[in-house]
Parts: C-alpha cells; structure tokens; sequence
C-alpha cells in the first residue's frame, strides 16, 4: 500500500504541473498547434482526459472495459482508436475540458488506491497492477506535460518523479525492439543514468556488456520520443544498446515517429 500512495501522491504532482500550464490559459491559446503533428492543445488534455477515463474504466469496472476491447477489435480502424479519442474531446469548451480532466484524474487516483493487492487490471496491451497503472500515467502525464510546455514556452524543473519514467523506460526495452520487428538481445542492459539532484539511478548488471548512460532527463525525452536521440547527451556502448537508443519508446502501440532533430544539438534539450 505504500508503493501505490507514493505513486499516486507523484501522479498527483506530474498532473499539477501539467495543469498550471493551461489553467489561465486563454480560450484563443487552447487552439495553439503542439510538436505533436495535428494536435493542439485542447488535443493534448483531452488525450490525457481520455486514457485517464479509460484507466479509471479499467480499475473500476473490468467486465465494461472488456466490452470497450471487443468494440474496438471490431471496428474499422482500430489503430486510431487513440486519436479519435482525443479528437472527440477536443472539441469541447476548455474550462469543461479542464474540469472535467480535473474530475476524472481524481476519480482515478482514489479508484487506484483501492484497487486490491495483487490485482491485474485490463488494458490495451497485457493487464497490468495498479502500480503500473499509476506509472504509465506518470509517464504520460509528463511526456504531454512536455509538448505543452514547448508550445506555450514554459521551462519546467525536472525533478526525481523521471525516476518512474525512466524505470519504465527500461522495462519497456523489449517491446521497444518488438514494435520495431527486432528480435530482443537476450542480456540485460547497465543503464546508468544521473538524477536531477546528481544521484545515479541505475538498472541491470554492473558487469553488463551493452551499456547505456547520460542525463536521465534525456532519457526520459527519448523513451517517450520528446526529442530526436541527436538532441540528447546520451551514451551508448554496445551496437546492440545503440540500436535501442534509436527505437526506444516507453508507450504502448505502433512505433512513434518522434521528433525531427534541432539545429541546435544536445544542449537545446536540456
């Protein structure tokens, strides 16, 4: 119970943060286009607002979710499933689509924190705990937190919650090469990465051939393809972990097609 309640308190903060972006957000603004191509962002809460209900379908009514998956497997086009979410959303007046993300996150949040120990909840990949449920939104939460920070100009601190993004971000390296139509090397990886306050974070055997390190901000940019790995000050040792870092991604689906490189380099991420 611990483990999720401190999830849950830092999914609280990553959606604050994001929130405080739009809050005082203009009407005309909502409109502004993000880096995400075709999105807005009214697209970018909306698409949060859709997973968070979605998520909160999943922890609270399993059979409902179920038939949500049965709908989709028969639809037309069922790979768009996500952007048609948001495009849905989108459309609505922004102080009802803020509040009414606002609503849903908090009916989500007390919807995780009463979820049984040891329970699988369904989702559109493999079910999943409640702990990775509250990770994923983490990750998410942040990832979309970015795009409207790039839109809107805004700097935001990193702080020690891109610890769960990058540990999903690791876990997810076998998926990654699978989206990718890679086979998975079979060892683990050393990745060594340094927290915002100087600490390293590290994941996989020391003695690790295939070796991945840098700033875990960069790393958390590039699983969830924020930015082009050129932009980023990250190492790889290994061709097996170089090809990772070329089709990393932290989210579930078909390969992303992340993000153009800057003219800039390395330091226009940081």
């Amino acid at each position: 119970m611990a483990e999720i309640e401190a999830l849950l308190a830092d999914l609280d903060a990553e959606s604050a943060d994001a929130d405080r972006l739009v809050a005082d957000l203009p009407p005309d603004r909502w409109s502004a286009p993000t880096p995400a191509v075709g999105w807005t962002v009214a697209h970018q809460i909306a698409h949060l607002l859709w997973t968070d209900e979605r998520s909160l379908l999943a922890a609270t009514d399993p059979e409902g979710f179920q038939r949500v998956l049965q709908e989709l497997a028969d639809s037309p086009d069922p790979l768009r499933f996500v952007d048609l979410g948001a495009q849905e959303l989108a459309v609505l007046p922004p102080p009802e689509l803020l509040s009414r993300w606002r609503q849903g996150r908090a009916a989500l949040r007390t919807a995780l924190g009463a979820v049984p120990p040891g329970t699988r909840l369904p989702w559109y990949g493999p079910p999943m705990s409640a702990a990775s449920m509250a990770t994923a939104r983490i990750m998410e939460t942040w990832a979309h937190g970015q795009d409207l920070a790039d839109t809107l100009g805004a700097v935001r601190e990193p702080t020690a919650r891109l610890r769960h993004i990058a540990h999903l971000g690791v876990r997810t390296r076998d998926f990654a090469y699978a989206a990718n139509g890679f086979d998975a090397p079979i060892a683990p990886f050393r990745v060594e990465l340094t927290g915002p306050d100087g600490d390293v974070w590290s994941w996989g055997p020391e003695e690790g051939a295939q070796r991945v390190s840098g700033p875990a901000l960069d790393f958390c940019l590039l699983v969830t393809q924020r930015r082009h790995r050129a932009d980023l000050a990250l190492r790889a040792d290994g061709a097996d972990a170089d090809r990772w870092l070329d089709i990393a991604q932290a989210f579930a689906g078909p390969p992303g097609t992340g993000r153009a490189p800057s003219t800039a380099g390395p330091e226009a991420a940081a």
